[in-house]
């Protein structure tokens, strides 16, 4: 199994006692959230916010190993396991501080957009090797 340091980009999120449901642990829904600012981390180191094209996430998908309770801290792994045409997969680590083990795994594939028709398009050249050059920061191969 991978580890974090697999993963070049670490997000770490407070877990809030809002963030809990009745059942007194965290809500399966928040944990999509968390991974969303972790990918928009990611996002962030690829400069990708300046580009001509938008990104929208087509499928993801979460595993949840053990439960998470407040108060907490994650850190969360980031990763593009697979860039495509006009698409990339990216795969998140969620670790417990607390319990010192994986709490979840997830998966999202994300597509290039074009700004103005809204129809998918190419990965930017610059959006490519960008991911190349993090990936590698962790010798990891795309």
């Amino acid at each position: 199994m991978l580890t974090l340091s697999d993963y070049p980009v670490i997000h770490e999120q407070p877990v809030a006692w809002g963030d809990m449901d009745a059942f007194g642990h965290v809500n399966n829904v928040m944990y999509y959230r968390y991974i969303e600012s972790a990918r928009i981390r990611y996002m962030d180191e690829l400069n990708i916010f300046q580009q001509d094209v938008y990104t929208v996430v087509a499928s993801n998908q979460c595993k949840y190993i053990r439960p998470v309770f407040y108060p907490d801290q994650l850190k969360i792994g980031v990763r593009v396991e697979e860039i495509r045409n006009s698409a990339f997969r990216m795969s998140y680590l969620l670790c417990s501080e607390v319990q010192q083990t994986v709490v979840a795994l997830g998966e999202a594939v994300i597509v290039c957009v074009n700004k103005d028709s809204m129809l998918k398009t190419e990965i930017p050249e610059i959006i490519r090797q960008k991911i190349t050059e993090i990936e590698l920061s962790v010798n990891h191969l795309i």
